[in-house]
């Protein structure tokens, strides 16, 4: 005879098995990012299935390619409080770029349509678009003063954002990681919330990973206030890996419980399994 008991709704299931500390939310370390609607439909109740499982492991939700500019606003609005409800931020992804070109008024107009329906997180993006520093931190301000966290992407591929081959970002050539990590850090000091680091150029769409770019960039902006695009197991393994568990991430949502449970220490490949511990405070 068995007797039920009574659980917190985030309790996890068989909490007795042993696992690597995850900080609570609201995370400032270890956040995971997942991709929203794109090369998939992500509605209201599927939404609501992913986030009833695993919502615990989740920090926020990314649009991508201005997928919500496609969807009536009332299903918007649902995919959004729902998100909330589950303490997941939502941001715009980086829509931004292709709303500059339509000047100054459209991109006020922007800022303050993605206030008003409920985004958090407004991404400040230029990986098809070249734009002055000093236009970018205005543009993060301005994000700010809407109420939006502003979260810059910078990166060191030009032309990065798409499903470029590597042969073509080749020939367009990169940036200093030097000016990317000068970036960032200004864009910090005007109050952005986080920086997103692009992976086109990094671990996306070359011949060789450029592990010193990743580095370089932990040594100078630490590891709390940036994310790391890495949608591909492979390119994440290799972060938890060498990083730690708690370096922030942005995946596709169909690999958040691949991910946590790299995080966790409870699974992995041959070179992460029982290799990836935490030691928390007591």
């Amino acid at each position: 005879m068995t007797t039920d008991t009574l659980t917190a709704p985030n309790e996890l299931a068989f909490s007795f098995v042993r696992a690597n500390h995850r900080p609570r939310k609201p995370r400032t370390r270890g956040v995971t990012e997942i991709r929203g609607p794109y090369y998939s439909v992500m509605g209201p109740r599927y939404l609501k299935d992913v986030l009833d499982t695993m919502g615990e492991h989740v920090d926020a939700l990314k649009f991508a390619g201005g997928s919500f500019t496609l969807m009536p606003e009332p299903a918007l609005r649902e995919i959004i409080e729902i998100a909330h409800e589950h303490e997941v931020l939502v941001s715009t992804g980086g829509f931004i770029e292709h709303v500059l070109t339509q000047g100054t008024d459209t991109v006020d107009r922007y800022i303050s349509e993605a206030a008003r329906v409920g985004f958090d997180i407004l991404e400040v993006s230029a990986g098809f678009i070249s734009i002055p520093t000093d236009d970018m931190l205005r543009l993060v301000e301005r994000v700010q003063r809407a109420g939006l966290k502003a979260k810059p992407e910078v990166g060191i591929q030009f032309g990065a954002g798409g499903a470029t081959t590597p042969a073509e970002l080749a020939q367009e050539g990169t940036r200093d990681v030097g000016y990317a990590i000068d970036l960032a850090r200004r864009c910090l000091d005007a109050g952005a919330y986080m920086i997103m680091i692009e992976s086109e150029g990094i671990t996306e769409e070359v011949t060789s990973w450029r592990t010193d770019v990743v580095a370089a960039i932990a040594r100078e902006l630490g590891l709390e206030k940036v994310m790391f695009e890495a949608a591909d197991p492979e390119v994440f393994g290799w972060y938890v890996k060498n990083y730690g568990p708690e370096v922030n991430l942005f995946v596709d949502h169909s690999q958040i419980v691949q991910l946590e449970c790299l995080r966790r220490g409870i699974w992995g490949t041959k070179s992460l399994w029982g290799r990836v511990t935490t030691y928390p405070e007591h």
